[in-house]
Order: C-alpha cells, then structure tokens, then sequence
C-alpha cells in the first residue's frame, strides 16, 4: 500500500477529522512506531500510531449540540441576510430539559459547525458539532447513518410515483440510493434517507408531481429530535449514540 499522510491516516481510522489530527499532530500528541510524529509525515501499513491521553481528554472535552431549528434560519454561515442556526446557541435558549449535565461555555462555541444540513424552510433536528469524529460518522462520504422527515404534500400521487420515491429517481445525472417512503397520513409522507443531497426531498417530490409545503426532521440514526421545543437546543449526552 501506497504511503499515505497520517492526518489522512488518522482520519480513516476514525480517530478525529484530518483538520484535528494536522492540530494534535502539531502538539506532539502523536507517535509513530514510538517517535513524536511531524507535520505531512506519512504512515504505511503497520506502523504503530500512539496517541497521548491528552489527545484522548480534549476529544471529550469537545461537545455535540442539538437544535430543533426553526424556518428562516440557515444552518451555516449567515448568507442574504439570514442568521446562521448557531445564533440559536445562548444560555437562555438551552432547554431547561436537558438531561446531558453540561453547562453551557462561550468554548462550546469555538469550532462549532453544523454535521449536515436542512434548508431554510425546513425544520427540525439539526446538528452542531466541536467533533470530527461525529461530523465524519454524519456527512463523511461512507456514511450510512439514517434521516428521518415528515413531509407535507400537495398533489396526487400515483403508486407509480410512491415506488419511484422508493427506489428509481435519480438527481444530477446520479441514482439515489434506496429510500424508505410511506404515506404517514392523507398529506403527509414520511421519508428515510441515507444520503442528503441538497434539497434532495424537494427535488424528489417535484419529480413525481408533489410539491412540498412543510418539510421536518424528526430523527438522525438514533438519535430523536423528540419533545426539543422549536427554537432550543440542548446537548448530546455522554450516554447518546447515533450509530
């Protein structure tokens, strides 16, 4: 195998984002075959990587932060005028239902960026993290993690159309993967996606006739967006676990 860098190599193997590895790489807290590893050093197969604990202890220190965000909020940067979900992110926004037992901390903010994203006009669970780790588990290009949408519809659809959602539509010239869609009620639709291409429910729908006029978030893997009031946020809890 090919000599790969271990930021790289650190990324693979799950242990944090390439970003943070280049960090912990930087403090000497990385070891190669028992040597203080160097910037853009390369690793093969078989070299033994070492982490020191205080690797270890600022990876927990880093946090997870869910938000049930509302419309009219967008999930990065601000952009037209529109503030970004984070501005949700204050002492007194924090659901006084949370059971993760942090406080809240300016330094939770610092490093903070959305694992994924809904629209501006979408609803519902979204997901700030401190941690490569979960942003890989959530949006990295193996990830198989489920979305789960309530989505409200206008139009008729044909079994035809139903068994399209399912499995048969392709965006941007690629196929979808399989999805997992039902009627929910008599207009609204219940959707579960392993991928997220942009707008990819919307341009699903519109696909087959429909046009979306309420899409909501209800669930990432296995983690619920449950009874989070509209507007709060709260942490991920020491014992919560997406996969």
């Amino acid at each position: 195998m090919e000599p790969v860098r271990l930021s790289k190599r650190m990324a693979e193997m799950g242990l944090c984002s390439r970003r943070e590895a280049d960090s912990y790489i930087e403090q000497g807290w990385v070891k190669v075959n028992g040597s203080v590893a160097v910037l853009g050093q390369k690793v093969v197969t078989g070299d033994d990587i070492q982490l020191d604990k205080k690797m270890t202890q600022a990876q927990e220190r880093r946090v997870t932060i869910l938000i049930n965000k509302p419309m009219g909020y967008v999930s990065g940067q601000a952009e037209m005028g529109y503030l970004p979900a984070a501005a949700l992110i204050t002492p007194d926004n924090h659901w006084e239902e949370d059971k993760s037992g942090l406080r809240f901390s300016r330094d939770h903010m610092k490093g903070l960026a959305p694992a994924g994203r809904l629209d501006i006009d979408s609803v519902g669970l979204l997901v700030l993290t401190q941690d490569g780790r979960v942003a890989k588990e959530l949006i990295g290009e193996t990830s198989d993690v489920e979305k789960e949408y309530l989505v409200r519809v206008e139009g008729e659809l044909s079994d035809e159309g139903l068994r399209l959602l399912n499995h048969g539509l392709s965006l941007d010239g690629k196929a979808l993967i399989p999805a997992k869609v039902w009627w929910q009620n008599d207009d609204q639709l219940r959707f579960i996606l392993k991928e997220g291409k942009k707008r990819q429910i919307r341009r699903m729908c519109e696909a087959v006739g429909l046009h979306v006029v309420g899409l909501k978030r209800i669930r990432i893997g296995k983690v619920m967006l449950g009874d989070l009031p509209t507007g709060k946020w709260r942490y991920l809890a020491a014992d919560e676990q997406f996969s």
